[in-house]
C-alpha cells in the first residue's frame, strides 16, 4: 500500500494478483475534495508471437452507495460459498486459482515479499 497526494489525484491503493489477474483497488480524490473509489481488473493476454497486451474493466464507486454495495457483494459471494464451496470446481480456472491470495506488504510463507505496487505500473 502506498499514499499518493499527487499524480493522479490517488490518495491510497492496493493491487490483489490472482493468477492471470490483478485488481486494483485505489481511493482517488475529487475536485471538490471527497473521496471515491475504483476498482480495476486487469488481465494479461499474450499472443503466438510473445507480445502480450492487457485487458481492464474499471468500475467507479462513490462514497454514497458503499453500503449497499458492501452488503449485495457480501449477499453474492455468501451465496456462492454456501451453494458450491470455496473450492473452485473450473478446471479451466484451477491453474490460476491460488487459495491464498497476497495483498501488498503482506508475505509469503518463505519470508519473501509477494509484491510491491510498482512491480504493476505497466498494467494499470
Amino acid at each position: 500500500m502506498y499514499e499518493n497526494e499527487g499524480e493522479n489525484n490517488e490518495i491510497f491503493s492496493k493491487a490483489l494478483r490472482a493468477g492471470r489477474r490483478t485488481y486494483f483497488f485505489d481511493i482517488r480524490g475529487t475536485k471538490a475534495g471527497d473521496y471515491y473509489l475504483t476498482i480495476t481488473e486487469s488481465k494479461k493476454f499474450t499472443h503466438e508471437d510473445g507480445s502480450s497486451h492487457y485487458q481492464k474493466h474499471k468500475i467507479y464507486l462513490y462514497k454514497e452507495d458503499f453500503n449497499a454495495f458492501r452488503e449485495i457483494l457480501d449477499e453474492m459471494t455468501s451465496y456462492v460459498f454456501e451453494e458450491k464451496g470455496e473450492e473452485v470446481i473450473s478446471e479451466k480456472h484451477q491453474k490460476d486459482f491460488k487459495k491464498n491470495f497476497y495483498a501488498e506488504g503482506r508475505e509469503k510463507n518463505d519470508g519473501s515479499s509477494s509484491f510491491t505496487i510498482d512491480d504493476f505500473e505497466d498494467i494499470k
